[in-house]
C-alpha cells in the first residue's frame, strides 16, 4: 500500500488527503442512498489515497461493508476493520482461497465456473453474486442467474449473503442503457427473494439513490471525483497535490521550452521547474504541447501559485515540468510550491486537460509524494 506519511523535505511533492472529507462525502451518499445503506469501495488502495488511513476513518464513522477487487486487498484491508464485511469484486482465483475463508472475505462469484468450484468444496462461507445486466465484463447473464435461481441442488450448497450487479452508463443519467439493467436486475431479484442487492455505483446513487435496494456502492464519489456528466459535483474535494519548485529561470522570447522543442516562447518569460512529472502520475498526455491531444483539446495542465494561473510549457516530462510563471508576483513564488490538484484545481479539470477520467488520475498518483492525511470532519 501507498498511503504512508513521512518527511517531506526527502520529496519533490506533497499529497494532502482530507480524510475529514471523505467521511462526509460517505454520510452524504449513506444518506442518498436510503432506505438502503452505503458501503464503500475501497479497490487498488482506496483509489490510490492509502487503503490503511481511509478503511479506519470510515469504519468509525459507521461504515460496515467494503468493497475490494484482489484477494490481497481483502487480506491487507482485514485488519483495518475487523468486524465489516469485505466483498472481493473479482471473484475466486486459484491458490487463493485458504486465504480468503481464513479472512472471513466474501467473493462475489461471477461465473457458473466460480459458483460450482465454491459449491463443490462441501461447507462453504458466505458468497455473493455477480450479475452481468449489460456490462460484458465479469458476470453471471441473465439466463444463467435465473436458472441457478430455480435450482435448489446447486443453491443448497451455497450460502448466498448478496447479489450485485453493475451500471454501464450511469454517469449519463438520460441513457436508455441504465433503464434496462435497472428491470433486467429486478427481473433476477424478483427469483431470488429477500437477498440482499446492490447496483448503484456512486453515479447511481447521485442520479437515482439505491434503486430499493439494500445496499450501494460508491467510489469515486468518496474521494472527491466527479460521478455524473453534466451536473456539479457535489461532493467535498479530498485531494490537494503540490510540486516544488526547484529553479525559476529567465528565457527570451523566441526560445523553446522542453522535449521535442514543441513550445517556443512568444514573449520574454519566466519558467518555474517543478518536481513532478508522469514518474510521480502527473500525465504526459496533458503536456501543454507536443501531444496529439492538444490538436483535440486546446488548453493543457496548469498549476497554480499564489492564485496565479501557471500553465504547463511543452512536455511534461519523467522527473520535472516547466510552467509558465511571468505574471507570478516574486513573493509567490518564493513559497516554493505549485498547486497541481486542489482548491484552485478541480481533479476532473486536470483529467479532462489529461484526456482521461479522475478515477485515472487518482489512481496513479505515486510513491513519490510525502503524504499528509487530515483527519478533521468540518460541520
Amino acid at each position: 500500500m501507498t498511503g504512508r506519511t513521512d518527511n517531506g523535505d526527502l520529496r519533490g511533492g506533497r499529497l494532502t488527503i482530507d480524510l475529514g472529507a471523505i467521511v462526509a462525502n460517505w454520510r452524504d451518499l449513506d444518506r442518498r442512498s436510503r432506505p438502503g445503506r452505503a458501503a464503500a469501495v475501497v479497490k487498488a488502495d482506496a483509489y490510490g489515497l492509502g487503503a490503511e488511513h481511509v478503511v479506519p476513518a470510515l469504519a468509525a464513522a459507521g461504515c460496515d461493508t467494503f468493497f475490494a477487487a484482489m484477494p490481497d486487498e481483502g487480506v491487507s484491508i482485514r485488519p483495518l476493520a475487523p468486524e465489516a464485511r469485505i466483498f472481493l469484486l473479482n471473484g475466486i482465483q486459484p491458490g487463493a482461497t485458504d486465504a480468503m475463508i481464513a479472512d472471513g472475505l466474501i467473493p462475489v462469484l461471477a461465473s457458473l465456473q466460480q459458483v460450482e468450484s465454491w459449491a463443490a468444496g462441501g461447507d462453504r462461507p458466505p458468497c455473493a453474486l455477480q450479475i452481468d445486466t449489460g456490462m460484458n465484463r465479469l458476470g453471471l447473464t441473465v439466463d444463467e442467474a435465473l436458472a441457478l435461481a430455480g435450482d435448489d441442488v446447486l443453491r443448497s450448497r451455497l450460502d448466498i449473503v448478496h447479489v450485485m450487479s453493475h451500471f454501464a452508463c450511469a454517469d449519463m443519467s438520460d441513457h436508455p442503457m441504465n433503464q434496462h439493467q435497472i428491470e433486467s436486475f429486478q427481473a433476477v431479484m424478483a427469483s431470488f427473494g429477500d437477498i440482499e442487492s446492490s447496483l448503484s455505483n456512486s453515479a447511481g446513487v447521485l442520479t437515482g439513490g439505491a434503486h430499493g435496494l439494500a445496499v450501494t456502492r460508491p467510489g469515486i464519489a468518496l474521494y472527491g471525483g466527479e460521478a455524473v456528466d453534466g451536473i456539479a459535483n457535489p461532493m467535498r474535494p479530498v485531494v490537494t497535490l503540490e510540486a516544488r519548485i526547484m529553479q525559476v529561470r529567465s528565457a527570451a522570447a523566441g526560445e523553446t521550452v522542453s522535449y521535442g522543442a514543441t513550445h517556443r516562447l512568444a514573449r520574454d518569460s519566466r519558467i518555474a521547474i517543478a518536481s513532478v512529472g508522469y514518474a510521480d502520475g502527473y500525465p504526459r498526455s496533458g503536456s501543454g504541447s507536443g501531444v496529439p491531444l492538444r490538436d483535440a483539446v486546446p488548453e493543457g495542465l496548469c498549476g497554480i501559485v499564489g492564485g496565479h494561473r501557471a500553465p504547463v510549457l511543452g512536455r511534461v516530462t519523467m522527473d520535472l515540468t516547466c510552467f509558465d510563471v511571468t505574471g507570478v508576483p516574486d513573493d509567490a513564488l518564493a513559497e516554493g510550491w505549485i498547486e497541481l490538484i486542489g482548491p484552485n484545481i478541480p481533479l476532473d479539470d486536470v483529467a479532462r486537460a489529461c484526456g482521461t477520467i479522475g478515477y485515472e488520475v487518482l489512481t496513479g498518483l505515486g510513491p513519490r509524494y510525502a503524504r499528509h492525511y487530515r483527519h478533521k470532519e468540518e460541520d
